[in-house]
C-alpha cells in the first residue's frame, strides 16, 4: 500500500511542509515547501500535489518560487496555479523551459518517476539574479547558487537574515552526487551563503538550522577536504574508480536503487572534472 504523507511545522510567519510518498507507513524520501507571507518557495513533487494544494486551501498564495527546476520541486506548481487562477512561478531563466514543459525538456529516471512522479506543465516567469521580490512584510533578495543545478537559486531576506536554500544545503556528510551536478559550484554557492549575515536557513533537505554559521562552514571544510584527497590520488594515478572506493568505501544501497545516476563515482567525476584554479 502507498499513500502520501505531509508533516507541518510553524516557525512565526513560516509554514513547512515536509511532503512524502510512503510504502507501508514508511516515507521514501522527504522534500520540503515553505510558505511564508503569501509566497510559495517549492511545492513537492507530484504525488503530492492535490494534498498540499488542499492544506493551503484557504490561504493567500500571491506567487511560487521554485528554487530549482528538479520534478520534487516544481511537482505542486500546477495544482496550486489550477486553485489559485492567475498566479505563476517564478525561477532561474534556465529552469523556465523545465517548469514549462517537464517531460520534454527534462525526462526522468524510472527511479524518479516512481518516488515523485512526473510534474504537470505550469506557468513561469523568470526571475534574475539581484533582483527582489516583495511580499506584505518581506523583501527577498533572488541568489543564484549553481552547483547542485545550473539553474539553482536561493532567496534571503535581509532584514529578518532568513536564507531559503533549496537544495544547495544538505545535512550529513556527501558521499554520492547526482550525475550533471558541480561540486566545485557547490563550495562556491555554500561559500556565498556563508558569506552573508544570517539568523536562520531554511533548506529543502535537512532541518532548520538556527545560527547556522557552523553548519555551513563545516560543510564546506569537508567538501574541500575530500577534494583535496580526490585531486591527490588521483595525480598518485588512481582512477575514478578506485579514488571512489579509497575515499568513500564500498557501494552504497542509493547507486543499486537509482542505477548509478547518484553515486560516489559521480562526486569523484565532478572534483576531477572542473577543479578550481
Amino acid at each position: 500500500m502507498n499513500c502520501t504523507m505531509i508533516r507541518i511545522t510553524k516557525f512565526g510567519d513560516i509554514t513547512r511542509y515536509d511532503l512524502g510518498r510512503s510504502f507501508f507507513g514508511n516515507s521514501l524520501y522527504w522534500t520540503t515547501a515553505y510558505l511564508v507571507d503569501g509566497l510559495m518557495i517549492d511545492t513537492g513533487c507530484a504525488h503530492t500535489a492535490s494534498e498540499l494544494d488542499e492544506k493551503i486551501a484557504g490561504v493567500e498564495v500571491k506567487r511560487i518560487i521554485n528554487t530549482h527546476s528538479h520534478e520534487d520541486h516544481i511537482g505542486g506548481n500546477f495544482a496550486i496555479q489550477e486553485s489559485n487562477p492567475g498566479i505563476s512561478a517564478y525561477a532561474h531563466p534556465t529552469a523556465i523551459p523545465v517548469i514549462l514543459d517537464p517531460a520534454g525538456k527534462q525526462p526522468i529516471h524510472l527511479y524518479r518517476k516512481i518516488v515523485w512522479g512526473m510534474p504537470r506543465p505550469s506557468q513561469a516567469k523568470p526571475l534574475e539574479n539581484g533582483s527582489h521580490i516583495k511580499s506584505g512584510k518581506y523583501i527577498f533578495q533572488v541568489i543564484h547558487t549553481p552547483g547542485h543545478t545550473p539553474d539553482h537559486l536561493c532567496l534571503y531576506e535581509p532584514e529578518q537574515k532568513w536564507i531559503f536554500t533549496g537544495d544547495l544545503f544538505v545535512g550529513g556528510k556527501d558521499r554520492a552526487i547526482r550525475a550533471g551536478s558541480n561540486i566545485w559550484q557547490i563550495i562556491e554557492s555554500l561559500k556565498l551563503i556563508n558569506s552573508l549575515p544570517l539568523t536562520a536557513m531554511y533548506p529543502s533537505s535537512a532541518r532548520i538550522r538556527l545560527e547556522p554559521e557552523a553548519d555551513l562552514q563545516q560543510k564546506i571544510d569537508y567538501l574541500e577536504m575530500v577534494g583535496e584527497k580526490v585531486l591527490g590520488l588521483s595525480n598518485s594515478g588512481y582512477t575514478e574508480r578506485e579514488i571512489s572506493r579509497e575515499i568513500f568505501g564500498d557501494a552504497m544501497w542509493i547507486e543499486l536503487v537509482t542505477w548509478g545516476h547518484l553515486s560516489r563515482r559521480n562526486l569523484v567525476h565532478s572534483y576531477l572534472s572542473n577543479p578550481p584554479g
